[in-house]
């Protein structure tokens, strides 16, 4: 599980002079702890997705030796029961007919228990009544038949360009479809295993048996993810046989508690009272609530890359440097706070089970996402000490009796009347006011400034341009005589075009 190192008593003591304050998280720490270079995630124990299904195959063969075991242990158990009863004498054929028609029935009982170990516990029953209980409208479900036939449109169209290998690859995913309808009763578990596998064969076969260039499998690849993930959504997405819902409302009542959390005890380096940072916020916190909008896991990690983007912009813009990865992360730890992301653990379940998974072990997608892990993992653990303040402090502002910014405004001793604290508010508000009015004349004579510029730079160009073409008159030619004027030389016009003359 990928761990966040918080700065402790002893980092603090050594970074006292540059008064450095927030969260800090080693790079190493976002990598798959098995030393494979690639991105690990929580969901996988820290393991990428490679090294996570080696180690998921592993458990599971474990398990399975283990259930055979058992199996084979009470096979014996029975049969040294049998050999027992057979050396008894005196035993009536009745006696022994009846003990026969027990065994059977035993050994058929612990038959049919051994064999659950292998087999996916069904509640046909169950889901059956659930699914009609929250069965869709049938404008939602035409909503999503549209959608889905729009999908299914362009993945034809983007298959045409392959030619052959286009036909196989429509080939297998139908297949694949009709597979994962078959197998609706599986573990959500299970099921995503089954779209990994999918991904790797498909992947495999593009570059090995239809000899497709790297680049074109990956375009292939996001295709084919769309496609499939299109169809399965409504099926995948948060089931009821999974806590994921229990898991969303949870991290939504823990980020409504923690309102009161500031910038500042973050330690994020935004300001944004800058007009361009404020604006940088607002799209990070739009980006990361439109991900819930998104069917396929690829868009939902879009959503993620957008909002970690503007992130780094906004905070490149407060420094005027380039952001660091310490900056980054208590930062997208303030806009999840701030934004509280409709059904968060379920996008990055929904994520990290049917996602390509070359896109999350690396490149910029799988760095965002991983980060975006962290995020959430760091403010289900929040505590005082994460934010240097007292335990009793941390009380007070989760049970809302007091909060930071009402502590700083009240402090004034208890012995101050009513009018001197109103005084000071204030003129606390004259002077915020003030700064904002130098700020903004401050600006409006900067952007007279640049009219004038630009002003003065565009009747420069003027001048260059005339002085470099210059404009020649030439002779006023002879006036043409209009058709309708009374002029002798009409006469020479065709007749169609000789004026006419009327009275009045």
């Amino acid at each position: 599980f990928l761990s966040l190192t918080l700065f402790s008593s002893s980092r603090k003591k050594m970074n006292l002079k540059s008064e450095r304050r927030g969260i800090h998280v080693d790079q190493s720490e976002l990598l798959c702890k098995k030393g494979c270079g690639y991105y690990g995630n929580p969901a996988w124990h820290g393991y990428c997705s490679k090294c996570w299904r080696e180690e998921y195959h592993k458990a599971r063969q474990k398990q399975i030796q283990e259930d055979w075991e058992l199996a084979e242990r009470l096979q014996r158990e029975e049969e040294e029961a049998y050999a027992s009863s057979q050396s008894t004498q005196g035993a009536q054929s009745l006696t022994f007919s009846k003990f026969e028609e027990k065994k059977t029935n035993e050994k058929t009982r612990k038959v049919t228990t051994v064999k659950k170990f292998f087999t996916a516990s069904t509640r046909t029953g169950a889901k059956k009544e659930i699914q009609e209980a929250k069965a869709p409208s049938p404008s939602v479900s035409r909503q999503a038949s549209i959608e889905t036939d729009q999908v299914s449109k362009e993945f034809i169209e983007f298959l045409k360009t392959y030619h052959k290998p286009g036909q196989d690859i429509y080939k297998q995913c139908k297949l694949f479809l009709d597979a994962m309808n078959r197998k609706r009763d599986l573990s959500i578990e299970e099921q995503s295993e089954c779209a990994q596998d999918f991904y790797q064969n498909v992947a495999e076969k593009l570059q090995t048996r239809w000899k497709v260039p790297p680049e074109k499998v990956e375009k292939a690849m996001d295709q084919i993810e769309k496609f499939i993930m299109t169809r399965q959504y409504k099926y995948v997405f948060c089931p009821e046989t999974t806590d994921d819902e229990k898991k969303d409302l949870a991290v939504q009542k823990r980020i409504r508690a923690l309102h009161w959390v500031t910038p500042q005890m973050l330690g994020v380096p935004v300001n944004e009272e800058i007009p361009e940072v404020s604006d940088m916020v607002v799209k990070a916190i739009t980006d990361i609530i439109e991900m819930d909008s998104k069917c396929v896991p690829r868009d939902k990690l879009a959503c993620i890359t957008k909002c970690s983007k503007h992130i780094f912009n906004a905070i490149k813009i407060t420094k005027n440097e380039p952001a660091s990865a310490d900056d980054f992360l208590p930062t997208l730890i303030y806009i999840v706070l701030k934004g509280n992301p409709p059904r968060l653990q379920s996008n990055i379940q929904y994520i990290t089970r049917f996602c390509n998974p070359s896109r999350l072990m690396t490149g910029e997608d799988g760095y965002y996402f991983t980060n975006l892990c962290c995020a959430v993992a760091f403010i289900e653990k929040l505590d005082a000490q994460s934010l240097n303040l007292s335990q009793e402090d941390f009380d007070r502002f989760m049970t809302g009796q007091t909060s930071p910014k009402k502590q700083e405004s009240d402090g004034f001793s208890p012995d101050v009347c009513l009018g001197v604290k109103q005084m000071y508010k204030n003129l606390d508000l004259l002077s915020q006011l003030n700064e904002r009015q130098e700020r903004i004349v401050s600006e409006a004579k900067k952007l007279e400034k640049d009219l004038i510029d630009w002003t003065d730079g565009i009747t420069k160009e003027v001048q260059d341009i005339v002085e470099k073409y210059p404009l020649e008159i030439k002779p006023k030619s002879q006036a043409l005589a209009a058709i309708d004027s009374e002029n002798v030389e009409n006469d020479k016009l065709p007749p169609p075009l000789q004026p006419q003359v009327y009275a009045g």
